[in-house]
């Protein structure tokens, strides 16, 4: 399987105060094209941070990090802007998405940063979208106007529409019910599937884990153990 992302040998301090907390200490790790994994530790333990680094939000101390074929510390802030917005989607726990805006317009945002589409294939592009997160009826409405579980499926509809090569989700199901979180973790599943969107999400939930492909475990900025599972329902 092609790595999609390679991080060799790799450090992240962050200054606080008079000192320096490292959050990263020597990790190494490779994720295959369409993958889905989890990264599984507890809080503060850097998974986090790992999911920053990969999706060009922020840059390693020492060591490299290589994604979609690109080293990102040799990449100027404006070659990192675009590696995020063409190849990296996000979904987050707390959804992220403009209060102002309604379904549509949310999902459509990130194609207008992208720019390059017409209208009308914007439109297409959108409608495709909500509907295969199942949410064509509420497609006008505002993420005040949804459930915690349909608001997060409007941020992965949003995370994929741009057709990235990997998307990220740091704790998806942390601000929803057990139910809803299972359902939000079959949803991306049957997307990888289908699609072979590399997907990588970090979680200390032990059931979620249980829905992963593959399961790297991290503690304070440390990896662990990294095994292929056998998905509950796969």
């Amino acid at each position: 399987m092609n790595a999609i992302v390679e991080i060799d040998n790799v450090t992240k301090d962050y200054p606080l105060g008079k000192v320096t907390v490292r959050a990263l200490r020597g990790v190494s790790l490779s994720i295959g094209k369409g993958e889905f994994a989890a990264i599984a530790g507890p809080s503060g333990s850097g998974k986090t941070t790992l999911l920053n680094l990969i999706g060009c939000v922020d840059t390693a101390t020492t060591g490299k990090v290589t994604v979609a074929g690109q080293v990102t510390n040799q990449l100027a802030d404006s070659a990192l802007t675009r590696l995020r917005l063409n190849h990296i989607g996000f979904i987050f726990q707390t959804f992220n998405l403009v209060n102002v805006l309604d379904v549509f317009q949310n999902v459509e945002f990130p194609l207008l940063l992208q720019g390059g589409l017409s209208g009308a294939d914007r439109r297409k592009r959108v409608e495709e979208m909500v509907d295969k997160v199942g949410l064509t009826p509420q497609i006008r409405q505002r993420p005040n106007e949804l459930s915690g579980g349909q608001r997060q499926r409007v941020a992965i509809a949003r995370a994929l529409v741009t057709r990235p090569s990997i998307v990220l989700a740091d704790e998806p199901t942390a601000n929803l019910d057990s139910v809803t979180g299972y359902a939000i973790i079959d949803l991306m599943r049957d997307i990888n599937a289908k699609d072979q969107t590399t997907f990588i999400f970090s979680t200390h939930d032990h059931k979620v884990m249980e829905h992963a492909r593959r399961i790297v475990k991290i503690a304070d900025g440390v990896l662990g153990a990294d095994e292929q599972v056998q998905p509950v329902g796969a």
